[in-house]
């Protein structure tokens, strides 16, 4: 689990075709009228699917969402140092409802599969963009997931049967 954002309102640079004559142009300046939101989302790496809410302060109604969808099973949740993940009730809720908050060290971000999900649905639904509302902006990232979500695949290949990991994988004069 982890946030993504910040979600502004604003033109995107990204790579698209367009036309010989007349391309397509980003504006040059813009206004938060609509404010900054961020999204919070959840990686099921039993199928690869994301669950998603749109602002911070619904975190812990995200949680309470997983723990509906797999009642009875203990979860386990990876999340960054981000203070709201730490809050008091939501420990004290996580740990009455069987839901073992596992915390990444600090700038190890990196280390949360979520991360190369969200770098797909920055590329894939927001780059070469110009949103003009929060609402044509939600849409996108929507119909990003819901794409996602159909092609989903379990997400299997984890590190420990890498060949980076064993030793044969280095020359043997190596110190």
């Amino acid at each position: 689990m982890d946030e993504f954002g910040p979600l502004n309102l604003m033109p995107r640079k990204g790579k698209a075709w367009g036309p010989v004559r007349c391309p397509r142009r980003l504006r040059a300046t813009y206004n938060r009228y609509g404010g900054v939101r961020h999204m919070l989302a959840a990686l099921d790496l039993a199928t690869g699917k994301l669950y998603y809410r749109k602002r911070r302060r619904e975190f812990l109604a995200l949680l309470k969402g997983l723990r509906a969808r797999w009642p009875g099973e203990k979860l386990y949740v990876v999340l960054d140092n981000f203070s709201p993940h730490k809050h008091a009730d939501v420990r004290a809720w996580a740990a009455d409802n069987d839901i073992e908050l596992v915390f990444l060290p600090t700038y190890g971000s990196w280390l949360n599969w979520i991360e190369a999900e969200f770098a797909a649905l920055r590329y894939f639904a927001l780059n070469g963009t110009d949103h003009r509302s929060h609402a044509e902006h939600n849409a996108a990232i929507a119909a990003y997931i819901r794409w996602h979500n159909t092609h989903a695949e379990p997400k299997t290949n984890f590190t420990p049967n890498s060949p980076i990991r064993t030793w044969t994988h280095y020359p043997a004069n190596a110190a």
